[in-house]
């Protein structure tokens, strides 16, 4: 299945369209089988309505249900303490059952963050490695949960 992306100031994402797997699971509607890598406001296995175009391609037309899963993305500096290594930072996050996939071509890793993890520690992680130089990073799609774990 596809999204159509905008490309916003400073040329990001560096794509116009995010192609995923999903799972088709009503005759219009997918599960997203992984995070996505720049689409916002969706997760792995949320589920989406699709339409199909004249070649037949499924294309995101909105979300139906959220899975409660958030999607963060984090950029690691190659000047900083982890030389750019994503694998570190996916390194990072294996304590809290967070997995997720690094992108070589872009220097980024997207994580997927399930509901029932330690959503404060995962926030403590991010907020520190930004705060000591390790990378940058932004959410893709958080949910309320998310929001009321912000560490103090």
């Amino acid at each position: 299945m596809h999204f159509d992306l905008p490309v916003e100031h400073g040329g990001w994402p560096p794509v116009t369209v995010e192609s995923l797997r999903a799972e088709p699971v009503g005759d219009d509607v997918v599960r997203l089988s992984g995070p996505p890598r720049f689409a916002f406001g969706v997760s792995s296995g949320d589920l989406i309505r699709v339409e199909r175009d004249a070649d037949g391609r499924h294309w995101a037309t909105e979300l139906v249900a959220w899975s409660g899963r958030c999607t963060i993305r984090v950029v690691p500096f190659g000047s900083g303490p982890l030389r750019g290594s994503l694998q570190r930072v996916l390194d990072a996050f294996e304590l809290f059952g967070v997995c997720g996939e690094g992108i070589q071509q872009y220097g980024i890793v997207t994580l997927d963050v399930p509901a029932d993890a330690d959503l404060t520690g995962v926030q403590r992680v991010l907020r520190t490695g930004a705060r000591d130089g390790w990378w940058d990073y932004e959410e893709g799609c958080v949910g309320d949960a998310w929001l009321a774990a912000a560490p103090g």
